[in-house]
C-alpha cells in the first residue's frame, strides 16, 4: 500500500532540504578530521602522499583500488584492450566461432599471467565438474562444487594448491583466488544447468568456452551458463540504435567516477580514520554516522566501477552481463542488499529461490537465508568476521520478514486499510529508515572492523539517545522518503512501458 502515492511537493522538497544539510554538515565534521589527521603517527600506512601543490595527502588504505590503478592498471589496459580488439575481429569475420575465439584468448591470457601450472589446476577442476555433471544429479554438482570452491578457501588445502604455483608477483595471490573460486561458481552453474538439461548434456568445450571468456574470468561478475551460452550462441550480431551510445556514456560516467573517488581520497580519510578508535572516539555523533554510511558508499563506488568496466567489455560483445550492484543510498531492505549482483543472481536462482520458492513461509525462508549465506560464507573465505557478517546479516534477513507478516496479521492490516495511501506510506518510510542503518551497521563489520562497528552502534543508540538517535532517524527517514518517491517514479514509467507493449 502505499507504493504509488505521491507526497506533497513541499513536503519533498523538506525532505530534499533537510537530507543535504545533513550530508554537508556531516561531510564538513569528516573533511575537519581529515585535516587534523592527515600527519599522524598512526595513519602512516593509510595516508601517502598525494597532492603536494594542495598540501593534501591521499588515504591509500584500500589494496584494491590502490592495486587497481598502479600495480595492475597496465595489465588491465593491455590484456582488456586485447580482448575488445580481438572480439571485434572475430565478431566481423567468425561471429559464429566467437566463442571458441574468446576462449582461446582468455585461455592464452590466463597461461602467459599465472602460468602453465595454474592453468593446469583450473582445467582439473573443471574436468572434475564436468564429469560430475554427466551423472546429471543435482545433489551431486551441489556437493562436489562446494568440495572443490573449500579446496581453494580452507586450510590447508588452498596453500597446497596455490604452492604449485611456481614465480612470485604482487598481484598472484589475488589473480589465483579471484580466477579460482569463479571458475569453481562458474562450473557449478555449467552441472547445475546441465542437470536439468532434457536431452543430452552440454560439450566439455561449452564449459571451457563459458569459463575463459576473460572479462569474467579473474573478478567476474558471474553469469550463469544458461544465459551466456544462449547469447555467445547467437549469430546474428545486432545492436539497438542508441546502444553504442549508451556503451560510451556508461564508459564516460566510469572514468569520471575513478576520478571523483581520486579526489575524494585527498580530502576525506574515510578509510584510515576507522582504524584510530582513539582518534574517532572525538568525532561528534553525526560525523561518526557519516563516516560509517561513506564506507558503504565507497564500497559500493568501487564495485560499480569494477563490475561497470567488465560489463562495459561484455557489451561490447554483444552479451548482456548482471549489472552493478544497486546503490547503497537506495536500499533500506535486506532483500536488495549485494555488492555483487552476479554472485546475487547465481545464489538466488540456485539456492534462495529454489529452497524458499515464494519466500512466505517463515520456516522455508530460514532454511534458504542460512543455506544462502553459508554458502557466501564459503565464498568468502571463513574467519571470524565473515561469520560474524553472515550472521547478522541473515537475522536482518529473516527479521524483515518476520516484521511484515507480524504487520500482516488481521489487526495491523484492517488498521493500514483505514489510513490514506500517504499516511501509509510516511509509517513504512519511519520502519524503513530503521532498516536503512540496521543495514549500515550490519556490513560495516566486513568493510571496516568490529570494534569499529561496535562504535558506532554505542554512539547512535546508547551515549546519542535520545538526540542524536532522533536526529538522525528522523533524517534517514527523510532519505527514505526520496528513495520512495524515485521508486513510484519508476513503477509508473514501468507500467506505462507495460501498456504501450500491450497496445503495439
Amino acid at each position: 500500500m502505499g507504493v504509488k502515492t505521491m507526497l506533497p511537493h513541499y513536503e519533498l522538497g523538506f525532505y530534499a532540504l533537510v537530507v543535504t544539510c545533513a550530508v554537508v554538515y556531516s561531510g564538513s565534521g569528516i573533511f575537519e578530521a581529515s585535516r587534523d589527521s592527515m600527519n599522524r603517527k598512526a595513519f602512516r600506512d593509510g595516508i601517502k602522499p598525494g597532492w603536494h601543490y594542495f598540501g593534501r595527502k591521499m588515504d591509500v588504505a584500500d589494496f584494491e583500488w590502490v592495486m587497481w590503478f598502479t600495480s595492475f592498471r597496465n595489465v588491465i589496459i593491455f590484456a582488456l584492450s586485447g580482448h575488445v580488439l580481438f572480439g571485434k575481429i572475430c565478431s566481423m569475420t567468425v561471429p559464429q566461432h566467437r566463442a571458441v575465439m574468446y576462449m582461446i584468448y582468455g585461455a592464452l591470457a590466463v597461461l602467459g599471467s599465472m602460468g602453465l601450472v595454474y592453468l593446469m589446476i583450473i582445467l582439473s577442476h573443471c574436468l572434475v565438474l564436468y564429469s560430475v555433471a554427466l551423472a546429471k544429479q543435482k545433489w551431486l554438482c551441489y556437493v562436489a562444487g562446494l568440495c572443490c570452491l573449500a579446496s581453494f578457501k580452507v586450510e590447508p588445502f588452498g596453500s597446497w594448491q596455490s604452492g604449485f604455483v611456481t614465480g612470485a608477483f604482487d598481484l598472484q595471490d589475488v589473480l589465483f583466488y579471484g580466477g579460482s573460486t569463479f571458475t569453481i561458481m562458474r562450473c557449478m552453474s555449467f552441472a547445475l544447468e546441465s542437470s536439468e538439461k532434457k536431452e543430452g548434456i552440454y560439450s566439455i568445450f561449452d564449459l571451457l568456452k563459458y569459463n575463459f571468456y576473460l572479462p569474467f574470468f579473474f573478478f567476474g561478475p558471474v553469469m550463469t551458463f544458461d544465459q551466456f551460452h544462449a547469447q555467445v550462441s547467437t549469430r546474428e550480431l545486432r545492436r539497438r540504435d542508441d546502444e553504442m551510445k549508451s556503451i560510451r556514456v556508461n564508459a564516460l560516467l566510469h572514468a569520471v567516477a575513478v576520478v571523483a573517488v581520486d579526489i575524494f581520497f585527498h580530502f576525506f580519510y574515510i578509510l584510515t580514520l576507522p582504524s584510530d578508535l582513539k582518534f574517532v572516539t572525538r568525532l561528534s555523533d553525526w560525523s561518526l554516522a557519516g563516516l560509517a554510511y561513506s564506507n558503504l558508499v565507497y564500497d559500493w563506488v568501487k564495485a560499480a566501477v569494477m563490475f561497470g568496466v567488465i560489463n562495459t567489455i561484455a557489451r561490447l560483445d554483444h552479451l548482456d552481463p548482471p549489472q552493478p550492484p544497486k546503490c547503497i543510498t537506495m536500499l533500506y531492505v535486506f532483500a536488495e542488499t549485494h555488492f555483487d549482483r552476479g554472485i546475487n543472481d547465481w545464489l538466488c536462482k540456485y539456492v534462495y529461490d529454489h529452497i524458499g520458492e515464494n519466500h512466505d513461509s517463515i520456516p522455508k525462508e530460514l532454511l534458504a537465508s542460512v543455506t544462502t549465506f553459508a554458502i557466501t560464507t564459503l565464498w568468502l573465505g571463513p574467519c571470524e568476521v565473515v561469520y560474524i557478517w553472515s550472521v547478522i546479516n541473515c537475522f536482518g534477513l529473516n527479521f524483515e520478514l518476520w516484521v511484515q507478516k507480524f504487520f500482516q496479521l488481521g489487526p495491523f492490516a484492517k488498521l493500514e486499510a483505514k489510513l490514506s495511501g500517504a499516511m501509509s506510506r510516511r509509517i513504512r518510510a519511519a520502519f524503513g529508515a530503521v532498516n536503512f542503518w540496521a543495514i549500515v551497521l550490519y556490513n560495516i563489520p566486513a568493510l571496516s572492523s568490529l570494534d569499529f562497528a561496535l562504535l558506532v552502534a554505542k554512539r547512535l543508540l546508547v551515549t546519542g539517545f535520545p538526540v542524536s538517535t532522533l536526529s538522525i532517524w528522523f533524517i534517514t527517514y527523510c532519505g527514505v522518503q526520496l528513495i520512495k518517491e524515485r521508486e513510484r517514479i519508476l513503477a509508473i514509467e514501468e507500467e506505462e512501458k507495460s501498456d504501450k507493449a500491450k497496445v503495439e
